[in-house]
């Protein structure tokens, strides 16, 4: 397993280390809940360096991305963001993603476990003059998350943070070093993403320096456990469990950023033919109300969701919400079960516990 350039300082913390998208990875340091919390309350620092990142430039850069993603390219002007996703001919999903304009070149981040996958998909089907580079093993990322993150950061540039809007970034130093600063993350809160390059003495520095920045708001590391908890709250969907190639976007809840209307794109023809067939599932939400043996029900990846007895999904993703103090989860249903405020069954242990549909996010603002 390869390891990100923060590595030493996670088992030198006691992190709980595990195997995640190739790299040996932190999925918690203290306890999943205590991490989740702090990020919720104040502010939790993500190694998320496993992440890929792909430079796309050229006089057709721009086009190609259209042609190889699902959000409109055109409303994506520089210094902005988007959340897209690519997919197959079959509207299967190759990945979901972001992409950033940096006016002079794109950047596309993917998911860890895809960056190879992805960077060939995306060699397969270059057209004109483009240029595409992997520098994923380039790029150290940190996710700084939390309602204090803007105040733990802003000590540390003189960018001002509180002017970057969500889905935005600026380009400048943080902590000496230079950086894009991105207002984005999976977690629901108020936070910045960091992108720079150097050697592990970089990201050492980095890290203390954020770290001593947010110690009057008990700032602290969180690992993947925590990560996976807060996007599950939000309804935020995890390659590999919710979304894969053998789901579209548009039963995933992604149609706000499948733009049909703006040309052709690799799996468009496939994605009309579902939208104009109509859905025969949908990826809902659902909160546990029942019990397992007195104690709260926690569904997990895998569970069967019943509806009469009879299995009708499998939970996609679940897990024990320390916001809400009970079991939650996601998985696809047929639609006419899909509605919120619906009752569904999720099977732990071989029994059938009670659950509502719910409007997602999980977490209410």
């Amino acid at each position: 397993m390869e390891r990100t350039k923060f590595y030493e300082i996670h088992r030198d913390l006691g992190a709980k280390l595990v195997g995640f998208g190739g790299f040996e990875m932190p999925v918690q340091y203290t306890s999943i809940i205590e991490e989740h919390r702090r990020v919720r309350t104040s502010v939790g620092v993500f190694d998320v360096s496993h992440m890929g990142e792909f430079e796309i430039r050229g006089k057709d850069a721009g086009y190609f991305l259209e042609r190889m993603t699902l959000n409109d390219l055109s409303k994506l002007p520089e210094g902005r963001a988007q959340y897209s996703a690519m997919c197959y001919e079959d509207g299967g999903m190759v990945d979901d993603l972001l992409v950033y304009n940096l006016g002079d070149s794109y950047l596309m981040v993917v998911n860890a476990a895809n960056t190879e996958k992805d960077f060939q998909w995306l060699r397969e089907h270059r057209i004109g003059h483009v240029e595409l580079v992997n520098v994923s093993r380039e790029v150290s990322l940190l996710a700084v998350q939390g309602p204090k993150s803007l105040e733990t950061l802003q000590r540390l540039t003189d960018v001002d943070l509180s002017a970057i809007k969500y889905y935005r970034f600026s380009r400048g130093m943080l902590a000496g070093v230079p950086m894009v600063i991105s207002r984005t993350g999976y977690t629901g809160e108020l936070g910045f993403e960091l992108y720079f390059r150097g050697d592990q003495s970089t990201a050492r520095g980095v890290w203390e320096e954020v770290m001593e920045a947010g110690s009057h708001f008990d700032i602290g590391p969180a690992g993947l456990g925590a990560r996976d908890t807060l996007r599950l709250e939000m309804g935020y969907c995890l390659y590999g469990n919710d979304i894969d190639q053998t789901t579209n976007p548009l039963e995933a809840g992604l149609g706000w950023i499948t733009k049909l209307d703006k040309g052709d794109f690799i799996g468009r023809a496939a994605l009309m033919k579902v939208k104009e067939a109509g859905l025969k599932r949908k990826l809902a939400g659902f909160s546990v109300v029942g019990v397992d043996e007195g104690r709260i029900a926690v569904p997990r990846h895998g569970s069967e969701i019943v509806k009469n007895g009879k299995m009708i999904g499998r939970v996609t993703s679940g897990t024990f919400s320390p916001s809400l103090e009970k079991g939650i989860g996601l998985g696809y249903v047929p639609v006419e079960n899909a509605q919120p405020g619906g009752t569904v069954g999720v099977r732990i242990r071989n029994r059938d516990v009670d659950a509502e549909v719910v409007a997602l996010p999980f977490l209410k603002r």
